[in-house]
């Protein structure tokens, strides 16, 4: 419980951050390492995300094949959600209080670098269970963020259906913790369906296992500047949709590597 004599004067303090509308999310983001924030969606647009989530799963596993996507440890993944015809994917994507922050975070452009949905499966080991970071087999730490992690809540995060754990300002850190450590300090993050979780992509986290007979799901966005590489190329899986300039830039459409010198020079005409 806070107290209400809490002081918030300070004195030797040069600088610090602007009372902006996301100052508080921004303020945790950079300090901890994560912050949960609302969507705006109403309830109908909660569950119509919700539906829409689930006939994606199924058309994905059937497009591919269950068999084939079991052998290769994919069957909590769809890859590229926002190529499989449904537009409401780009829009969550893009959904206004996210990339407000982002904008305020990342350091000029950034760019969609994936965007997955996933699932936690109910009393079953998960993928995503082992700590990582989502900028992976990377030792280092920046000033400011290169990329951040959005997870969509599709279901309710609780501690009983595997919500993340999180290690607090570990992106301000270059190793891995010792398992004391992870004992000591780990945080599991509970969050309701429709809202954001929100990661510097250097923070170590990861998901806790689930104890329900229900699976919990979210749609996984990585925002980065443009210079890391997108997992799936978005210009090609997204060439036959109807984008306008905007959704270009953010799809990544004007950082694509030139097939030759030609190219090049074209792009610069």
């Amino acid at each position: 419980m806070k107290s209400r004599d809490l002081p918030l004067t300070a004195y030797g303090v040069l600088d610090g951050f602007k009372r902006l509308s996301t100052a508080p999310a921004v303020e945790q983001l950079r300090t901890v390492g994560y912050v949960v924030i609302e969507s705006g969606y109403t309830p109908s647009e909660i569950t119509n995300i919700r539906e829409r989530f689930t006939r994606a799963s199924a058309n994905y596993i059937e497009t591919h094949g269950k068999q084939k996507l079991e052998s290769i440890n994919e069957t909590d993944t769809v890859r590229a959600l926002l190529a499989q015809g449904d537009e409401i994917f780009l829009e969550v994507a893009m959904n206004r209080e996210l990339v407000s922050i982002a904008k305020e975070l990342i350091v000029g452009k950034f760019i969609l670098n994936q965007q997955n949905g996933i699932t936690n499966p109910p009393r079953k080991q998960y993928s995503q269970s082992s700590w990582h970071r989502d900028l992976p087999y990377q030792h280092f730490i920046s000033s400011r963020p290169l990329a951040l992690n959005a997870l969509y809540c599709i279901d309710d995060f609780t501690c009983e259906n595997g919500g993340t754990f999180v290690l607090p300002a570990s992106h301000k850190i270059e190793h891995f913790p010792s398992d004391e450590y992870i004992r000591r300090n780990a945080i599991q993050i509970e969050a309701k369906a429709g809202s954001f979780i929100i990661l510097d992509c250097m923070l170590f986290h990861c998901g806790g296992f689930n104890n329900t007979t229900l699976p919990r799901r979210a749609i996984n966005h990585l925002l980065t500047v443009p210079y890391i590489k997108q997992q799936i190329n978005l210009s090609i899986a997204m060439s036959k949709a109807q984008l306008n300039d905007e959704q270009k830039a953010f799809l990544g459409f004007d950082y694509q590597v030139p097939a030759s010198v030609n190219d090049y020079l074209e792009s610069k005409t």
